[in-house]
């Protein structure tokens, strides 16, 4: 039988081609985007995860087939603790947590967020378009894992790095699954708002945004020249540096953790005075970078001793293999794709559906007093605090912790949520919202 009708012309076949051929470089990633064979079904985690801690995948969610790791999943009818991680983590960067969350009741469970890890059924390509990874969507990724796991809420939803406006939006969205957040690292400084009270001005063109390409240009003509990192990460080439660094992926990731971790000595961290080039050049190298440097040339000096590397106990080689093996099969692309959401002009239009509506249920930040990423965007930790979150318990820093807090200070991290939790009634709904247990009415 021919593929195609006879009537069909040369140039429609030579099109329908081309079509194809497009359509396939386009196809969802498998775990693999170099076709090799598919690693999802290997052993997780090279024999470093704590054994009460197990890796699967949960499919159809979303779209998506999404890597899980758990704890506390013997046990039916237990409370959903969710933790979305952020970049260049995984769900392997809360190992250490579940284990604390589970003995204290609760089915913990972190996802490889999509994009990263052995989630899959994204596209990984820079052309691919970014409405798939835009704030909406993985809300609703979260919200597709909540519900496939057989839960109609969380008792407990936590949000680090690029997951905290993940977590955000769960409860911008829907604080009757998301009841609870608590947001570690990224203040959230509230969602993108329409202009208020204008309909007696006078009539003027909406001009477009230009304040980042000022603050780029400003950045720009500093002595030396500086450059934003998620205006390098939002790069076509941001991938390939990072994928294949001349110091090979094992050094240029063991120095990434080690110079934003409190091991630094130079993370002396304070708050900004205002959004401008002067202020943000005090912000060390990784986060205001020399301009034309790619990320693995501007942290290679920072590249711990090897006495330095064996005193790490939070990330051990054989873990950094754990990320050094994802990565080198995935590559950066999934994960980068956030920061390109974040400066596209559409998809930060999108939420404004939440114009003017704050976070209403209890909530707390939580960052590391050697951590530069709660000071990062100056006036974010203010902005939440008086507008945008109006249940906020409390502002927690701990000591000791740089940007890693889940696997710097595991400890001191579990005693903070579940004080808070415990306070805000989130241990009550034990037994009445998981598989086995009594579903709220």
């Amino acid at each position: 039988m021919p593929l195609y009708p006879p009537s069909t012309s040369r140039r429609a076949l030579l099109t329908m081609s081309v079509a194809g051929l497009v359509a396939a470089s386009l196809r969802p990633a498998r775990a693999n985007p170099m076709g090799e064979a598919d690693l999802t079904a290997s052993p997780y985690g090279e024999g470093t995860l704590p054994k009460v801690v197990r890796s699967r995948m949960i499919h159809g969610v979303n779209g998506l087939d999404v890597h899980i790791l758990e704890a506390g999943y013997e046990s039916p009818g237990r409370p959903l603790a969710l933790l979305l991680h952020g970049f260049p983590d995984l769900a392997y960067g809360w190992r250490h947590l579940l284990p604390l969350l589970a003995d204290a009741g609760y089915h913990a469970v972190a996802p490889d967020q999509r994009g990263f890890g052995r989630t899959t059924g994204w596209v990984n390509s820079y052309d691919a378009p970014l409405e798939p990874f835009s704030l909406l969507n993985m809300t609703r990724d979260a919200l597709a894992l909540v519900s496939a796991l057989g839960y109609r809420r969380t008792a407990m939803l936590v949000g680090h790095d690029f997951g905290s406006p993940v977590a955000a939006c769960c409860t911008l969205a829907r604080p009757d699954v998301f009841p609870s957040v608590v947001l570690m690292s990224a203040p959230f400084p509230g969602p993108p708002a329409f202009p208020f009270n204008t309909a007696e001005s006078a009539a003027s063109s909406v001009q477009p945004n230009t304040d980042t390409q000022k603050l780029a240009a400003a950045l720009a003509a500093l002595d030396p020249p500086r450059e934003y990192y998620q205006q390098y990460l939002s790069t076509r080439g941001a991938n390939d540096d990072m994928w294949h660094p001349p110091q090979g992926l094992n050094a240029f990731l063991r120095a990434f953790f080690h110079v934003k971790s409190a091991d630094w000595p130079g993370n002396k961290p304070h708050p900004l005075q205002a959004r401008t080039a002067v202020e943000l050049a005090q912000l060390p190298t990784y986060y205001v970078m020399d301009l034309g440097k790619t990320m693995p040339e501007t942290v290679a000096p920072f590249h711990p001793s090897a006495a330095e590397v064996e005193a790490c106990k939070w990330l051990t080689e054989p873990e950094l293999g754990v990320y050094v093996e994802e990565y080198g099969r995935t590559g950066f692309q999934g994960a980068l794709q956030a920061y390109r959401v974040l400066s596209d002009p559409g998809l930060n239009a999108e939420l404004r559906l939440f114009s003017g509506k704050t976070i209403d249920v209890p909530s707390l930040f939580i960052g590391g007093t050697n951590d530069w990423g709660t000071y990062a965007a100056p006036g974010a930790l203010d902005l939440m605090e008086a507008k945008a979150v109006t249940r906020m318990s409390s502002i927690e820093m701990i000591e000791g912790a740089g940007h890693w807090i889940q696997q710097e200070q595991p400890v001191r991290l579990s005693t903070l949520l579940l004080a808070f939790i415990e306070k805000v009634g989130g241990a009550d709904h034990i037994g009445d919202c998981g598989p086995g247990g009594r579903q709220p009415g």
